[in-house]
C-alpha cells in the first residue's frame, strides 16, 4: 500500500511539473506529456487524447484538474490497451516535460569576425556623423525661395 501512496505522490509532482505548479492543465499540455512519454502510438493517437481529455475537462474552461486528470489516464490506458497501473508507472517514469528545442549550426562567415569584410570588418557607417550635423536644419536649406523653388 505505500507503494502505491508513493506512485501517486509521484505522479501528482509530475502533473505539476508540466502545469508549472498551477492547479490545472490544458489540452496542448496533456499531449506533450503522452507524446514526451512515448506513449502515442496507433492506438492511441492525438485525437483519442484530445477526447479523453474533451470527456473529462470542465466544459467552458478547457483545463482539467488532477481528479479530472487521473479519470483521463484511465480513459487512455483503456484505449491503449494497457493497465492504469502501467501507463502511471511510464508517465512517473518520464519525471517531468521535455524541452527540446532546436540549436543554431556554427556559420563560420557570421561567427568569425576575423572572416568579415568591406563594410561590417569596418564597423560600418554611422547614421549621423556627429562632428559635422547636429540637427536637421544643417542638412536642409531653408532659405526662402519661389514657386519653382528658386532661390529669391
Amino acid at each position: 500500500m505505500g507503494m502505491v501512496e508513493k506512485s501517486a505522490g509521484d505522479l501528482k509532482s509530475v502533473f505539476s511539473k508540466y502545469t508549472g505548479g498551477k492547479p490545472e492543465m490544458d489540452g496542448k499540455t496533456f499531449f506533450k506529456m503522452f507524446k514526451d512519454c512515448g506513449l502515442v502510438d496507433k492506438k492511441l493517437t492525438q485525437t483519442v487524447i484530445d477526447l479523453a481529455f474533451a470527456k473529462f475537462a470542465e466544459k467552458g474552461v478547457k483545463r482539467m484538474k488532477y481528479d479530472q486528470f487521473l479519470k483521463g489516464l484511465t480513459e487512455c490506458a483503456a484505449k491503449k490497451g494497457v493497465s492504469e497501473a502501467d501507463l502511471k508507472a511510464k508517465i512517473v517514469g518520464s519525471g517531468g516535460p521535455a524541452y527540446k528545442g532546436t540549436k543554431a549550426d556554427a556559420v563560420k562567415w557570421h561567427d568569425d569576425k576575423a572572416l568579415y569584410t568591406g563594410v561590417y570588418a569596418q564597423g560600418g557607417p554611422t547614421n549621423v556623423d556627429k562632428d559635422k550635423i547636429s540637427s536637421i536644419s544643417q542638412t536642409c536649406d531653408r532659405s526662402a525661395a519661389d514657386v519653382r523653388g528658386i532661390k529669391k
